[in-house]
């Protein structure tokens, strides 16, 4: 499986971290694909400036609108299957409110590892 090099963002503050050697941590294989599949799912549409078509449309369809649980599922499936390597998704929400989505997406990787993160 060829990855690129993720850097390792802290799972509370969602922020760099540095290494042992003070420089910019980068994340492991194992945990890698699970935070770019959770940052896939974070990003909304028009943030990425080198790619605006990427992410998922909160502010015009699903913040503060209601709209049906399978319409921000498929969202989040689809935004996950953006990331390299990931073969097949599934989205479970635990909390949906005018302000906050919160979940899991469990997804299948290229080699056929089964894995899971929380957004």
């Amino acid at each position: 499986m060829s990855r690129f090099d993720t850097i390792y963002l802290d799972p509370i503050a969602w922020d760099l971290t540095l290494d042992s050697g003070g420089n910019i941590a980068k994340a492991q294989p194992e945990y890698s694909l699970a935070q770019d599949v959770a940052s896939s799912v974070m990003l909304f549409i028009n943030e990425l400036w080198y790619d605006t078509e990427k992410g998922i449309p909160y502010f015009e369809n699903i913040l503060g609108q209601f709209p049906p649980m399978s319409l921000i599922m498929t969202y989040i499936e689809n935004a996950a299957l953006t990331v390299p390597g990931v073969i097949t998704t599934q989205c479970i929400i635990s909390e949906f409110s005018d302000r906050k989505i919160t979940g899991q997406i469990l997804f299948i990787d290229e080699v056929g590892t089964e894995n899971g993160v929380s957004f």
